[in-house]
């Protein structure tokens, strides 16, 4: 999409957001579980277009928790109320929108009878998206940030340092700093928001603290971990941070030879799925949902993508079999099922100080 047409679509669907805005008393945004810089910047640059547009009250909601560090140091900074779904009640808002997730994708709490009016996202349109009042679905922008930033830009809204701050980490970290599916687009975002932004606070937010539990299932990450050829498996076991998940996933991937990452996780009665890669012949997101096909939902790009199965009632001995299964599908689908597996290291735990 060219520059023109960018700016035309957004200009667009700006009319059409105000038209949706008028009358109306209260927003809730919704945010995917687990919320990540995207989803956080994202969403704070939705409600600052929709308090100045239309000085509507918004609230910012999600499930799960807000478990790396850098999401926390960037939630603070941002010093962002987010409200768990758990406490919500949906019935007193006349809009609910959803940023960088979508109904349907399992991988959000809005409950099944609400629906909501708004999507923005850049992730794969879905079909439940189809029916929504108002959508902006742009599949080949790296990040949903760059979306919201030029919806504020063609409003001719102001950007305060903390909002640009908070967008341009979201894009340098979605697209790994434009090494992954950028778009011309989130290029012209970074030199937007670069002369905006705090450069010392975005690195205080890259270094968020974290605490002695985070290295503890890194070692765990890492201990676990298998290479079959060049595709890497490791397993959490049951945590209480998912976001981990995520993380082992993209550390083993800089392993020499691995093109292939698999890490799962139990996290509230699910099982939780990550993938990566850098190989461009498979999609990240066509694998995921081979793997979790009638048993739960995924979705995801085309080097990284998520997924979730609910485990129901299934004893730990089911669990543990449900996940050789995923293993062994994810093993042949990135063509790497007849490699034997080699322990990637073996950490000796010691007693000694």
């Amino acid at each position: 999409m060219s520059k023109k047409n960018a700016e035309d679509k957004t200009s667009g669907k700006l009319d059409k957001l105000k038209q949706l805005l008028h009358r109306k008393a209260a927003m809730l945004i919704v945010l995917q579980d687990n919320p990540d810089p995207d989803s956080i910047a994202a969403a704070v640059a939705l409600r600052k277009l929709v308090n100045t547009l239309a000085k509507i009250p918004c609230t910012i909601t999600h499930g799960g928790t807000v478990g790396r560090g850098e999401n926390r140091a960037l939630v603070r900074y941002l010093s962002l109320n987010l409200r768990p779904c758990s406490e919500i009640d949906f019935a007193k808002f006349d809009l609910i929108a959803m940023v960088d997730t979508q109904p349907g994708t399992g991988n959000n709490s809005l409950p099944e009878d609400y629906q909501p009016d708004i999507v923005i996202d850049h992730h794969p349109l879905r079909k439940t998206t189809r029916i929504i009042p108002f959508t902006d679905i742009r599949q080949k922008y790296g990040a949903t940030a760059t979306i919201l930033l030029e919806y504020l830009t063609s409003a001719e809204i102001g950007i305060d340092v903390r909002l640009a701050t908070a967008l341009l980490y979201a894009i340098r970290s979605d697209t790994q700093d434009l090494g992954r599916e950028a778009c011309k687009a989130d290029i012209e975002a970074i030199g937007t928001l670069f002369p905006l932004a705090n450069c010392r606070m975005l690195s205080i937010i890259q270094r968020g603290a974290v605490p002695k539990t985070y290295f503890r299932m890194l070692a765990e990450g890492l201990n676990n971990a298998y290479c079959h050829g060049h595709a890497m498996i490791s397993r959490l076991g049951e945590i209480d941070n998912p976001d981990m998940i995520a993380e082992v996933a993209d550390l083993l991937l800089r392993e020499d030879n691995t093109v292939w990452t698999m890490c799962t996780g139990i996290y509230e009665n699910k099982l939780l799925i990550s993938l990566r890669t850098n190989q461009e012949t498979r999609k990240a997101s066509d694998v995921i949902r081979k793997l979790v096909a009638r048993r739960g939902t995924g979705g995801g790009h085309d080097t990284y993508s998520g997924g979730q199965i609910p485990l129901g009632k299934r004893s730990r001995t089911r669990q543990a079999k449900l996940i050789e299964a995923i293993q062994d599908k994810f093993l042949k689908a990135v063509g790497m099922a007849s490699h034997t597996p080699e322990r990637l290291v073996t950490i000796k735990y010691s007693t000694q100080p």
